[in-house]
């Protein structure tokens, strides 16, 4: 089948089996290893991308089912001279350990920012709780998604 769909600013048209998953189009073909498989089920979110705007489990999406959307990975949220404001609190606050997890707690936690006004801790931790981390106990990655999301209220003038 062929999917046509943007990622990360760029077009892309790619000839794949109708049973292909999204997540394995973005690492295998795309080559953007960011998106990490965890496990398989959609329970981890160690996959989640912005499609349309909205985080998504990658790995529990068809890449069909991406046709004509605008697909972000962690590749594109911001460059490494440049971090995201919510990449940014994480490396500040040390959101992480191993690492393995933090690209999808990021973009998860990018989308919980911009849709939910109020954040306190309950509000986060009931936002990211499809995003598992084996690593740490959540009060780092807590105490960054708030950073986070009082910088990007910051930076479009909500603040």
């Amino acid at each position: 089948m062929n999917v046509s769909f943007c990622v990360n600013g760029e077009s892309h048209e790619l000839d794949v089996a109708p049973n292909t998953l999204l997540v394995s189009v973005l690492r295998e073909h795309l080559g953007l290893t960011g998106t990490h498989v965890g496990c398989d089920t959609s329970q981890c979110g160690a996959c989640t991308i912005h499609l349309n705007g909205r985080a998504v489990k990658s790995c529990a999406m068809l890449a069909v089912q991406a046709q004509d959307a605008e697909v972000v990975t962690i590749e594109g949220l911001g460059r490494v001279d440049d971090l995201h404001p919510m990449q940014q609190a994480f490396r500040d606050c040390h959101g992480l350990q191993c690492g393995f997890c933090t690209p999808g707690m990021i973009m998860q936690a990018v989308d919980l920012a911009t849709q939910v006004e109020t954040l306190d801790a309950d509000a986060i931790r009931q936002g990211m709780e499809g995003n598992l981390c084996r690593c740490t106990g959540y009060q780092n990655i807590v105490a960054a998604v708030a950073k986070g999301a009082v910088a990007l209220k910051a930076q479009s003038g909500e603040v």
